[in-house]
């Protein structure tokens, strides 16, 4: 930390109880200066020669009061009248980051200027700030810390904005041109600490990471932050994605609070003000912070009642990476008060973000081959994602049946390849739903395409009583008709194999199919059947009664 000494004479102030403060003189004191609520003993000469403000408020004092004058508003305090009285008398004075502030407002409110003598506080104190503390990262974090109970002078005279600026800069440069102590928690940079940091006399690259600075901004309180990123932004020379993971850093460590205690209504409009500002610093594009962080974010605005707009930001970016996304980051918490386990309008709500954006990038720009394959591939993931929301929302008796039809019908089924995961969501609902009509469970497994379910999930299916009978009943022809056909190329195979080693051929796929199979019709079961075959144990094999484990959302 920089330090600068004023002054030569022996500190000779002492105190008399805690609210009295005198000087060891030979010559008696003369002046009585009440600073809130501690009186200093002083003489006039010292002091009225380098503060034209004590020299005019003493002039102005009616003979009644005689040589006492207050000082009630002078920024500091006591303690920072003292460094300025100090400086009058010339005595040493130790100025650093934690003071020099408030030693520079305090000399600026008593009018300690260069016209009432050469070298006066205010030049010193601009001297060394300039110098000196503006060129330390670590004094400048302490200093801009500082300005918070100092304003508005630190404001007026320019320290947080040239603070601010420095920051800034240095936050700005190159990691690689990075040669000053750049934290308080990573130590100094290996010339610092004495190491060898040249090798056959040329330098050796700093391993200095991208975000050294993040750590030492989460010091700083929210409108210091703000105002530093904002500054950083401007500068443009620091990328997104490293903004993006600091203010990431900043979350946590300053939103963590409010989840680990009982918060009153103040401690929650902080809480909300600090989300909302995280947000609007935010680069919302994608790639700059995970879709898990940006739904992290939106869990706590929703708790916390965040602005639409917040919101609306949050849901724009999670909709451009939805497919990173995992099913316990997008149950987002139903609203405090409500009946709802989850905010199903919320996930919605980022899902048709994710259409409409995918939906305008087609539009916009020709996609290529290995483009549209990349988006059928985000289509397929997103459909799982909405899968495995549908199965954790069925759970909820409080989950409207036209809220889980919507849900599951806002992609189309081609965006599917299997529906096992929209089976499980399907039984796990009806399970939860017992009042549900005949009408309303015929509806509900309507979403479901049966010629697209596993082997695994049609065994599952024939065992299910909750079921409508005319879903099992079509799981068991589709089924059949499916090992028919496996048999059939099996076949077919076998009949190519022997005619290539000169055996007969005994015709065609079509034909073996139309005399194996007749009418495909005289393959779906009867009702006698079904119930024959949910009570044997040839569909209770080990595959099917672990389905809904395979299926299930941990």
């Amino acid at each position: 930390m920089k330090y600068m000494k004023l002054g030569l004479k022996p500190d000779a102030f002492q105190s008399d109880r805690s609210n009295i403060r005198f000087v060891v003189s030979e010559l008696a004191t003369d002046i009585i200066i009440n600073v809130g609520d501690v009186k200093f003993y002083l003489h006039k000469f010292p002091l009225l020669s380098k503060s034209s403000f004590l020299k005019r408020l003493l002039a102005s004092t009616s003979e009644e009061s005689g040589d006492e004058i207050n000082i009630p508003d002078i920024p500091g305090g006591p303690a920072t009248f003292e460094i300025c009285a100090k400086f009058c008398y010339g005595m040493v004075v130790t100025l650093n980051a934690y003071n020099v502030v408030a030693a520079r407002c305090a000399a600026e409110y008593l009018e300690m200027h260069d016209s009432m003598e050469k070298g006066n506080l205010v030049y010193k104190i601009d001297v060394f700030l300039t110098c000196s503390v503006f060129r330390s990262w670590k004094d400048m974090i302490i200093v801009l810390q500082t300005t918070r109970n100092l304003q508005p002078w630190a404001e007026d005279l320019k320290i947080v904005s040239n603070c601010i600026d420095s920051i800034a800069s240095k936050a700005s440069v190159d990691p690689s041109e990075v040669d000053w102590s750049y934290t308080y928690h990573k130590g100094k940079v290996p010339s610092e600490n004495g190491a060898d940091d040249q090798w056959n006399g040329v330098r050796k690259q700093q391993s200095v990471p991208k975000d050294w600075w993040a750590e030492d901004l989460c010091e700083l309180e929210m409108d210091s932050y703000k105002r530093v990123i904002m500054a950083i932004k401007t500068k443009g020379r620091v990328s997104g994605d490293v903004i993006g993971g600091v203010l990431k850093a900043y979350a946590y460590r300053r939103l963590l609070g409010f989840y680990k205690s009982t918060t009153t209504n103040g401690d929650l409009t902080k809480y909300r003000l600090l989300l909302e500002t995280i947000v609007w610093l935010l680069p919302i594009k994608r790639g700059t912070v995970s879709c898990s962080f940006l739904l992290k974010l939106l869990k706590a605005a929703s708790f916390l009642d965040c602005s639409q707009d917040c919101k609306k930001e949050l849901i724009k970016g999670i909709g451009q990476q939805l497919e990173e996304a995992s099913v316990s980051d997008l149950l987002v918490p139903g609203p405090v008060g409500g009946n709802s386990m989850y905010d199903v309008d919320l996930i919605l709500n980022i899902i048709e973000e994710f259409l409409r954006l995918e939906q305008s990038n087609s539009k916009c720009n020709p996609q290529t081959s290995g483009e549209l394959q990349e988006f059928r591939n985000r289509m397929v993931a997103v459909s799982k994602l909405i899968d495995g929301c549908l199965i954790e929302a069925a759970k909820d008796t409080n989950l409207p049946l036209l809220k889980f039809v919507e849900l599951a019908e806002i992609v189309s089924s081609s965006s599917r390849p299997v529906h096992d995961g929209l089976y499980c969501a399907i039984d796990m609902f009806l399970k939860e739903h017992p009042e549900l009509t005949k009408s309303e469970k015929k509806n509900i497994c309507r979403l479901m395409d049966c010629k697209k379910l596993s082997s695994d999930a049609c065994m599952h299916v024939v065992q299910n009583d909750r079921l409508p009978l005319r879903v099992v009943v079509q799981v068991l022809f589709f089924e059949q008709v499916r090992r028919s056909t496996i048999a059939v190329c099996r076949s077919d195979l076998s009949s190519g194999a022997a005619q290539d080693n000169g055996g007969t051929s005994h015709g065609s796929s079509s034909a073996a199919t139309m005399s194996n199979s007749g009418n495909e019709w005289d393959l779906l079961p009867t009702v006698g059947d079904v119930s024959s075959l949910r009570t044997t144990k040839l569909w209770k094999t080990e595959e099917s009664s672990n389905f809904k484990v395979k299926h299930s959302v941990s």
